[in-house]
């Protein structure tokens, strides 16, 4: 599984104004944008369209999956093989005095429409974003990798033409640097993680592996071609029996997103605090570092379910 992890620095080029929550504006907006720059048929809906197979805002922003795999699973919950980070920060007002810093995760063949997800961004400076439209300028975009990082954009023109990439065996590599016996997770934007199908901040060890392997699972064999074949009852029942919780201070954050399609306002809360964890973890802690890369939970695109390993 191949993952870029890029740093998009915005120039406002006139007052900006921002939901304290800026996921939501931000992947609504970067979603238009790429439509309109990708899309042929302008009055179609992706579903009808013919083009939708080769289409590269169909595939980014209508993910769907081949029959082989449909038939083997009803009603998936399709992850996109994108992620928006936006600023952790609840700052609602930039003038063009401020910069505001996004990051943009591309997963499996992704990586290769980086190039559209830059002119998509740029697009939408012309546009405008936010409540009044406010337009902005791309001052610079860079690439970061193992804590490298390396500029391969800026206002100007592109820099590099060729970006390193993170692998996922990297990653799972570093895990193993990790303290197996206790690990406290920092859940940094709010999650949202189903149990028995409602929403829960009742979470314990086992429910976190549980949707980490759902979901990372997921984005190797749709973007990455890779089929894990693991002993998933197994990882499972360890991780409920090897792991207990110690101690958590999780609490609920709300916030609200207008949602285009159902033109309406949507309650998108989730949890958010830090949860810590002791017991035997040294074969889940690859599972964990690389969700740490590709978040938990709902609304990923948005940025929701970001947390970092604070390792004892």
């Amino acid at each position: 599984m191949n993952i870029i992890r890029n740093k998009i620095t915005l120039k406002p080029l006139e007052n900006l104004s921002l939901p304290p929550y800026k996921g939501s504006t931000l992947r609504g907006g970067f979603g238009h944008a790429l439509k309109i720059i990708i899309c042929e048929n302008k009055g179609d809906k992706c579903i009808k369209c013919q083009q939708k197979k080769n289409c590269i805002y169909s595939y980014i922003f209508e993910t769907s999956i081949s029959q082989e795999i449909e038939g083997k699973q009803k009603n998936p919950q399709l992850p996109h093989p994108f992620i928006i980070e936006p600023p952790i920060d609840k700052k609602r007002h930039y003038t063009t005095d401020d910069k505001l810093n996004l990051y943009i995760i591309l997963i499996g063949r992704a990586v290769d429409f980086l190039p559209y997800v830059i002119r998509a961004f740029k697009k939408l400076g012309r546009i405008g974003i936010g409540k009044d439209r406010g337009k902005y300028k791309i001052e610079k975009i860079i690439n970061i990798n193992n804590k490298i990082e390396s500029c391969i954009y800026n206002d100007i023109s592109y820099i590099k033409d060729e970006y390193p990439m993170i692998n996922s065996t990297d990653i799972m590599f570093k895990a193993s640097q990790l303290n197996y016996q206790q690990i406290t997770l920092n859940f940094l934007t709010p999650t949202r993680i189903k149990y028995q199908g409602k929403l829960t901040i009742h979470i314990d060890f086992e429910i976190i592996i549980r949707n980490l392997l759902r979901r990372l699972s997921w984005l190797a064999e749709i973007h990455c071609n890779e089929k894990w074949d693991m002993d998933w009852q197994g990882i499972i029942s360890r991780a409920k029996k090897q792991v207990s919780t110690i101690n958590s201070n999780l609490y609920w954050y709300d916030w609200e997103r207008y949602s285009q399609r159902q033109v309406k306002k949507m309650k998108m809360g989730g949890f958010v605090g830090d949860i810590t964890f002791k017991g035997d973890m040294a074969e889940f802690l690859p599972f964990i570092k690389l969700g740490e890369f590709l978040h938990i939970g709902k609304g990923t695109v948005y940025g929701l379910g970001k947390y970092e390993i604070i390792s004892s």
